[in-house]
């Protein structure tokens, strides 16, 4: 049951129900007696509450109180808000079922890549396992079993050195210039397989050019690692201009200025990812497979399979 108690400061509302206990501060007694019969209503009719809210507010919640907990919190939130402005999010939960999920996938089969419905359906069933578990809201997901968009074939889009002689050309030389220095990271993950995310946080403090190695604080699987840095790399980092972070870049500048780059280039199906590919699979006749996992932050081994492209013609000649 609920109790009001006054205070120095104002009123505190205490609520006792059905095994849930909660407490607030408020300025007034009415406003601590509004909220405790409001809390009381809602620990009641919970179920019936939960059942009739809309799956675009279960979305809505989740981009609110989970995603700022995580490294990739903007891009998360802003495919969340897209799922909110479909169809599927007016459905309320009592109603949402793995038929409502099956159409929404074959409709967005027919507008995205198969990988893109892979990743949003795991958001969403990322979204739902909380509402289960955690607010235990819904019984449970209603996503399970359904049928996930068979993944595509690992890309094997290696820069040629004709290709980089193009992009040398659209980007000039001129590293004062945002746009040349985008083309330069470009390079610079081709030499030490670095991510774009951990290119464009790279400072000067975490960068001991004696000892050829970048120490990365955030990366894609949350693990701080080192990473050694070949000659070239040191050469591309002490050419660019004394600025920090030190590629002078945001993410959003790198990825609109590549693409500037590559398409006034005339550079057909490169993205900046690829460069990965490309430095892991240069890497790779440098180092074994336990070193190179170590250098590229792949803590699965099977995942260099991915990224790893030399072709037959070269694995040929090494068997010389």
């Amino acid at each position: 049951m609920a109790s009001i108690q006054k205070t120095q400061s104002g009123y505190r509302a205490f609520v006792a129900k059905n095994g849930i206990r909660k407490s607030k501060r408020f300025n007034t007694k009415r406003e601590a007696k509004e909220w405790a019969a409001r809390i009381e209503y809602e620990i009641i009719n919970g179920k019936k509450i939960a059942a009739a809210m809309p799956f675009g507010d279960l979305l809505e919640r989740y981009a609110r109180e989970r995603s700022p907990q995580k490294r990739g919190a903007r891009w998360e939130i802003i495919r969340l808000e897209k799922l909110r402005r479909d169809k599927i999010a007016a459905i309320k939960l009592e109603e949402l079922s793995a038929k409502h999920f099956t159409e929404w996938r074959e409709k967005r089969l027919g507008e995205v890549a198969p990988g893109s419905v892979s990743r949003e359906m795991q958001l969403m069933s990322s979204v739902l396992n909380t509402a289960v578990r955690e607010w235990q809201l819904i019984p449970e997901n209603p996503l399970t079993g359904v049928r996930r968009p068979k993944r595509p074939l690992p890309r094997d889009r290696l820069v040629t050195a004709a290709e980089l002689d193009k992009l040398a050309e659209s980007a000039g030389s001129d590293l004062k210039k945002a746009t040349a220095r985008a083309f330069h990271a470009f390079r610079f993950a081709c030499e030490t397989a670095m991510r774009a995310g951990e290119i464009v946080g790279l400072t000067w403090d975490r960068v001991d050019l004696d000892r050829r190695v970048a120490k990365l604080i955030h990366t894609k699987n949350g693990r701080p690692r080192d990473v050694p840095l070949s000659i070239e790399a040191i050469r591309l980092l002490k050419e660019l201009p004394e600025m920090d972070p030190i590629f002078g870049l945001t993410s959003r500048q790198l990825d609109v200025l590549w693409r500037k780059v590559r398409d006034k280039a005339g550079v057909k199906d490169l993205t900046f990812h690829d460069s990965r590919h490309y430095a892991i699979t240069r890497l790779s006749k440098k180092l074994d497979v336990l070193a190179l996992a170590r250098m590229v932050g792949h803590t699965d081994l099977k995942m260099l399979q991915v990224y790893y492209n030399e072709d037959a013609e070269e694995l040929a000649k090494r068997l010389d």
